[in-house]
């Protein structure tokens, strides 16, 4: 019955182009969920695409900096460095740590063309604290962009698939631009990093107001210095955003 009532909708012409698209695709990722699967870590079957065990064993809750989404101890709510040196995210949130099984996971997923998981990954950010309060507060969602150059040679952009996954209705995809290419950040020292990203994102100016005042959740797939999602945030910040909450899978620590 959803498969005749949205091909109803595409030949009446009721809804747009984009409005189908986005119905389609969020049919589709629940058809997907609803099929039995194999878990990506342990590979019990049939199963979610990480199971209940896995989560409780490899994704236990971390006190973390609030801004920078470092572990921390037990108490403590901002690190050092942000104490003395303020990011320009209000929050940051990580799901887990860059380790065993999540680090060989987003690997795959970023490199061997296994696109697939980003439902995976949007249901273990789910699973976090704070992840869903912060995205039902957002007025929009924004993936990390690629430049072109790095979008051409992956054939996709990972942050986006996620952040489609976690808030298909508010994710924009082209108002935060990668103007210029850059070497990879883990291939650089802290201050190569920082120097490489100036000047490497834009909002577009077109689309500007939509920035100003406005409540935002930037996502990526893993966080190691900060230095691209601080790059990107200030950009942001700059353009008039309200608040801004960093999101990412995994954090280095």
């Amino acid at each position: 019955m959803v498969g005749t009532g949205a091909a109803d909708m595409v030949l009446q012409g009721e809804k747009s182009p984009e409005y189908i698209d986005s119905m389609l695709r969020k049919l589709f990722h629940r058809l997907l969920d609803a099929l039995p699967s194999q878990c990506l870590v342990c590979r019990a079957w049939p199963s979610l695409s990480v199971c209940e065990d896995c989560v409780g064993r490899f994704a236990q809750p971390r006190q973390r900096c609030r801004t920078c989404a470092l572990a921390l101890a037990p108490g403590l709510q901002q690190c050092g460095h942000c104490v003395s040196n303020p990011p320009p995210l209000d929050h940051c949130l990580a799901a887990v740590s860059y380790e065993y099984p999540w680090s060989r996971l987003i690997l795959d997923y970023k490199f061997q063309q296994q696109s697939g998981r980003a439902s995976a990954f949007a249901m273990l950010l789910r699973h976090a604290p704070w992840v869903e309060p912060a995205l039902e507060d957002a007025d929009l969602v924004l993936p990390m962009p690629l430049s072109a150059a790095r979008l051409q040679m992956r054939g996709f952009n990972q942050a986006l698939l996620l952040a489609r996954q976690l808030a298909p209705e508010r994710t924009q995809a082209q108002l935060l631009l990668r103007i210029r290419d850059t070497p990879p950040q883990s291939s650089l020292r802290r201050a190569e990093r920082l120097d490489s990203l100036s000047n490497a994102f834009a909002v577009d100016p077109l689309r500007q107001h939509c920035v100003k005042g406005a409540r935002l959740v930037l996502v990526d797939d893993v966080m190691t210095s900060g230095a691209t999602l601080f790059a990107a945030a200030r950009v942001l910040r700059a353009a008039g955003a309200a608040h801004i909450t960093g999101l990412v899978i995994a954090r280095t620590e």
